[in-house]
């Protein structure tokens, strides 16, 4: 819902107004090259503005409401609101409260929140939300078939008002971003995708936190198929979307012949053996494309090989920090997640991974029992594999 007029977007950060105002502001300009991506991506016609604390989108009545979809789906992004643009004037925005109560205000209980950045206006927040209530009331009273009634906790309508140094703003709805930092704002990671359901939500919790992706898929060979390739590129390809100023080719890596070996000579610890294979190969990767970092969608205890001591085994295979951004989330929280940033029905297939485990799982390893079952070459077959692979588009 939005009021009459409303030909702007009015855009909310939070992490941002932690950091102080040089890091501020060069994130504000991350924030704004990505806007102006997505809107582009999307052909939604717009010009961003970069304001301190709040950029604009400056759009046509037709757009609007799809410049709020794309303005939410930036990184960084607290909230972005639908808005009509008027004066500091009380009187003048009083009035297009009322304006919009008369076409928007069909029933229901309604509260004015009301917030000014300016101290120097001869008026208050309060004084502004009780004549604009009052506008809003004697507009519903007189011209509508309801009793209006006011309820200042849990209101059906909210009138919005933003007050800035030289404009305000009258808005209806605040609809949520993902929040975080502007992609850009960290260094590169190394993105582990599978196919499954939890490395893209994974991969874009760290997107969330600024950092762009390196997305690596591990070709299982007999153990993964085209189907289930298929399925890993589609979700970058969604995850793509939400960076159309970043470039996000797939690294995919062939494994067949190192899965028959580990299936083949291996039954106890072979899932974490696998998953040392994967981290080397992150590794070599990250060396190659200046990476700083390795995600995994991991959880604790969500698989036999993910339990607190398989965790620290498995890392130990590489120098470089491994992220779990889902380290303590439940189940329902990742397939919750992963149907909101629409990567869930692309990744509702068994992962092949799956099909190597063995029939006795492994969930209290030691690393020198482990290095006495796993080939000696494991990781200069990582290395290996790592330097075959192949740049694909997703």
């Amino acid at each position: 819902m939005r009021p009459p007029g409303a030909d702007t977007v009015l855009v909310r950060h939070g992490d941002l107004n932690t950091k102080s105002n040089t890091v501020k502001r060069y994130m504000e300009g991350l924030l704004v090259e990505n806007l102006e991506a997505l809107l582009a991506d999307r052909s939604i016609p717009g010009e961003v503005e970069r304001r301190w604390n709040r950029p604009l989108i400056h759009t046509d009545e037709d757009a609007v409401e799809a410049a709020v979809e794309a303005a939410t789906d930036a990184f960084g992004v607290v909230s972005a609101s639908p808005a009509t643009v008027v004066s500091t004037e009380k009187a003048r925005i009083v009035e297009v409260l009322a304006e919009t109560a008369r076409e928007c205000y069909d029933g229901g209980t309604f509260a004015v929140d009301a917030r000014r950045a300016d101290k120097t206006l001869p008026y208050d927040s309060e004084d502004l939300a009780r004549d604009g209530g009052s506008a809003i009331w004697d507009v519903v009273e007189d011209e509508r078939e309801f009793d209006p009634e006011v309820d200042l906790d849990d209101p059906d309508v909210t009138f919005g008002v933003e007050v800035r140094e030289d404009v305000a703003f009258v808005y209806l709805e605040t609809v949520p971003g993902p929040g975080g930092l502007p992609l850009g704002a960290q260094e590169k990671t190394i993105a582990l995708v599978s196919g499954g359901i939890d490395s893209p939500v994974a991969a874009y919790e760290m997107m969330k936190r600024g950092s762009p992706i390196v997305p690596v898929y591990v070709d299982l060979g007999a153990y993964g198929g085209i189907d289930h390739e298929a399925r890993a590129m589609e979700t970058v390809r969604t995850l793509a979307a939400y960076a159309p100023n970043f470039d996000v080719p797939v690294y995919t890596v062939p494994a067949g012949e190192t899965v028959e070996l580990l299936v083949s000579e291996m039954e106890e610890g072979r899932m974490l053996s696998l998953r040392r294979f994967f981290y080397r190969v992150g590794e070599v990767l990250a060396e190659r494309v200046d990476a700083h970092g390795i995600v995994t969608g991991e959880a604790v205890g969500q698989k036999s090989s993910q339990t607190v001591q398989n965790l620290g085994v498995t890392s130990r295979a590489t120098s470089l920090p491994i992220h779990r951004p889902l380290l303590s989330w439940d189940k329902h929280e990742v397939v919750d997640r992963a149907r909101e940033i629409e990567t869930f029905t692309d990744s509702t297939i068994d992962a092949g991974c799956n099909r190597v485990v063995p029939d006795r799982t492994e969930t209290n390893a030691r690393l020198e029992r482990l290095l006495e079952n796993e080939p000696d070459d494991l990781f200069e077959r990582a290395e290996t594999a790592a330097k075959e692979a192949e740049l694909v588009e997703p």
